[in-house]
């Protein structure tokens, strides 16, 4: 494996491999890599004959209040795991190479409205267009047949699944499901941040998703009741503070008073300092 840090470095390999008649899979990361993110590569290694996975802490998606500085970042570490996962290339260019110009004299951005301004992108103004532009230029630098997303960002799929089809981008957006701890903590870069105690009051995301699906199973339909319920398991741990909580159509996420078909239980909640996203797939 070989680790890549320029654009044009990385489109002559992306060149050998279509040449050799190789389809190339994509995998967008920000580092730090836990196993979510390696059953993502894994998950392209077994489709592919040329795997990507990009490494590159973006600084348009963060706001100025928040972890840009602190993200953790291990690049010799997220090398070693991501070539155990089979990837042939680790694209980690430094900001000067994607944003040459630097980030704060940037003018021309990729922006997706309506679905960015429900859930996260209604607290973090300016966060999906961050993640949309830095999306767009990786697709346009290796021109992935298929870029592998985690379901635990299930707003930034819809996004980057909308942008694609709006720009009419050559690229299938293929999603795997979230990878959990035994106690049922989705996987995050940012669970580094919690201490014992927080650690271990974290669990009360996934809690509050599986007393929402055990709801539904039962035949509850008033999305209203489901988040009240919700609202109050999280409310009942100390370090918890609720940020969101969703029930909302999984393609528009616009909230839903009856959940009489498909629908995305999502929320945001913070455990000390750190600001953590869980959610569940209701199949209806």
């Amino acid at each position: 494996m070989e680790i890549v840090t320029r654009v044009a470095d990385v489109r002559a390999l992306v060149r050998q491999a279509r040449a050799a008649g190789k389809t190339v899979g994509l995998v967008p990361t920000m580092g730090f890599l836990h196993e979510g993110h390696l059953t993502l590569m894994r998950t392209a290694r077994a489709e592919h004959g040329l795997v990507i996975a990009s490494i590159f802490v973006n600084p348009l998606q963060f706001g100025p209040n928040e972890d840009y500085a602190a993200y953790p970042r291990d690049l010799e570490r997220d090398a070693r795991l991501a070539a155990s996962a089979g990837v042939d290339a680790v694209f980690a260019p430094p900001v000067e190479e994607l944003y040459p110009q630097g980030p704060a004299d940037m003018l021309t951005f990729v922006e997706v409205k309506d679905i960015t301004e429900r859930l996260c992108g209604a607290r973090r103004p300016g966060h999906f267009r961050g993640v949309a532009t830095v999306v767009a230029k990786l697709f346009n630098i290796v021109r992935p047949d298929v870029a592998y997303f985690g379901q635990k960002d299930a707003q930034q799929v819809v996004v980057v699944r909308r942008m694609a089809a709006d720009l009419s981008m050559d690229v299938r957006i293929a999603t795997v499901p979230i990878v959990r701890e035994k106690d049922g903590l989705a996987l995050s870069s940012r669970n580094v941040y919690l201490n014992p105690a927080e650690r271990q009051a974290a669990t009360v995301l996934s809690r509050a998703l599986r007393l929402a699906e055990e709801r539904l199973k039962a035949g509850q339909r008033d999305a209203a009741a489901i988040r009240r319920e919700m609202g109050e398991l999280i409310g009942g741990e100390p370090l918890a503070a609720c940020d969101y909580i969703s029930v909302c159509d999984p393609a528009t996420l616009r909230e839903l008073d009856t959940v009489a078909g498909p629908a995305l239980v999502a929320l945001a909640v913070r455990i000390g300092k750190t600001r953590l996203i869980d959610n569940l797939q209701w199949e209806g």
